[in-house]
């Protein structure tokens, strides 16, 4: 048995920089034919002439891989009409991270205050330029997300005609919030469709599983499972695959993030069809996201097949999600 993905896309990526984006873009590339590329490096990525660096960067790591870097500014809330309009032409969407939130964010957004945003916020709604959010706040780790649900409602009623997107939703508040607004949409990762808190900490705390948003409850798992299994046209896969080193994951002070770069695909094919899902799978990881983004992939075709596919245990220095297991589809 096998099935084909045609275009897929990744639409919430980090790719890092030097070697590690040596390492890990490849391996997106390979299985995709887009990401949206995330801006969070060492300095943040806020000028044109950054995206235009990164960008090369990251075609020079991919080598001959058929994959188009989707590139995304660093959100600052003094960014002009006139330099989004000349940047418009090179991104295809800003994230904004509230300070101190994740990795490399201390130069986020430090208060949700509408109106200190408005002006940035009224010029990406003219000129059609989507928003995606890092939406936690400071409070309890179980809460952040929750407790963010009122900002993101806030953000969409006040500003009707900005595409917004909620990245990496872990809470059935967050789903609720799909239908509610009609310019709220989402992107679903790989490792919060398969594992809750209890898989991070409920036995041996397991640091590769530890990402931010922290993995929830059983009923969270739930509700995610419920949208992306059924194809709701507003929700589309983003891996948010954020490869630590080693040394980075198993020590005192363990970095956030899991790295699904090379498994993602597959895995995502086993959760579908052991759930009897699969039809709704091009819509998960393409389709929803080409009409959302209003975006035309090049063409790539995937091909998976229902043989046993055991995970290596490392990529250079960095370990995988499910690394050693053995997960029911393969890659062709």
């Amino acid at each position: 048995m096998n099935i084909t993905i045609k275009s897929p896309l990744d639409m919430h990526l980090h790719l890092r920089d030097e070697d590690m984006l040596k390492i890990v873009a490849p391996l997106s590339a390979e299985t995709f034919c887009a990401g949206i590329i995330m801006p969070n490096l060492v300095p943040p990525i806020t000028t044109i002439e950054a995206i235009k660096n990164y960008k090369q960067r990251i075609k020079d790591a991919i080598g001959d891989e058929e994959f188009e870097p989707l590139m995304t500014l660093f959100f600052k809330k003094d960014y002009t009409y006139e330099f989004l309009k000349e940047a418009k032409e090179h991104i295809s969407a800003i994230k904004l991270y509230p300070s101190g939130a994740t990795t490399n964010s201390d130069g986020g957004v430090s208060s949700m205050d509408i109106e200190s945003l408005r002006e940035t916020f009224e010029a990406m709604s003219e000129l059609e330029i989507p928003l995606c959010v890092h939406g936690e706040t400071n409070g309890f780790v179980m809460d952040r997300e929750a407790e963010f649900g009122s900002i993101y409602e806030q953000f969409a009623t006040s500003f009707p005609k900005l595409k917004i997107i909620m990245e990496h939703i872990t809470t059935k508040n967050s789903v609720d919030l799909l239908d509610k607004h009609a310019n709220l949409y989402a992107t679903i990762t790989v490792q919060h469709l398969f594992i809750t808190l209890d898989d991070v900490a409920g036995g041996m705390l397991k640091p590769h599983l530890f990402c931010k948003p922290i993995a929830k409850r059983y009923e969270d798992r739930e509700a995610l499972l419920d949208v992306a299994l059924s194809g709701h046209p507003k929700v589309m896969f983003g891996s948010d695959s954020a490869p630590h080193p080693t040394h980075k994951k198993e020590c005192c002070g363990c970095a956030a993030g899991i790295f699904t770069a090379p498994i993602a695909l597959a895995a995502l094919t086993s959760l579908f069809d052991t759930n009897d899902a699969l039809e709704h799978l091009q819509a998960f990881v393409s389709d929803n996201a080409q009409n959302i983004y209003d975006y035309r992939p090049l063409t790539k075709n995937i091909v998976l097949i229902k043989e046993p596919f055991t995970v290596r245990q490392s990529y250079a220095d960095v370990v995988p999600m499910f690394a050693g297991e053995t997960l029911p589809w393969s890659i062709k």
